[in-house]
């Protein structure tokens, strides 16, 4: 994965049933083979993820670099990631997958945010989530939303 030529996964794909989790280690792959470009991994919305799973950012670096130099991408990475993901309850990761998909900027996120909306799409007013703001800047469909509906 390069993020050159190729954009990490959409916040809303969930990989082992949690949104931002396939996206995560799409970055950390791409940190591994140095080809990161702008994307931060251990950003807040990996933080977030991380502080809800109890992920080591570190370790999850290290198993996808392992996995990565190994050609064995998938196995080990779960291997580290599903028994951390099993600790939580259907309703923890209902509530967390919710939580992420529809989070708002705040505060000097929120000036950013609307800058780069400005410059992405001036007519999608309704997208008001980062993860619908990414989507549309790496040129994925964004439905059009609904005041009050994410």
């Amino acid at each position: 994965m390069n993020a050159t030529t190729t954009y990490p996964s959409s916040v809303h794909e969930k990989y082992l049933g949690i949104v931002q989790l396939a996206r995560t280690i799409d970055k950390a792959k791409m940190v591994a083979k140095g080809t990161i470009g702008e994307y931060h991994y251990d950003c807040s919305m990996d933080q977030a993820l991380f502080t809800e799973f109890g992920i080591d950012a570190k370790k999850l670096s290290a198993v996808v670099a392992d996995a990565v130099k190994n050609d064995s991408h998938s196995a080990n990475i779960e291997a580290y990631v599903k028994p951390l993901v099993q600790k939580k309850t259907a309703q923890e990761i209902e509530r967390f997958n919710r939580d992420t998909v529809t989070r708002k900027p705040t505060g000097e996120g929120l000036e950013h945010f609307q800058k780069l909306r400005t410059r992405i799409a001036p007519d999608r007013t309704d997208v008001t989530s980062w993860p619908d703001l990414l989507d549309l800047e790496e040129g994925r469909l964004v439905p059009k939303r609904t005041s009050g509906t994410n």
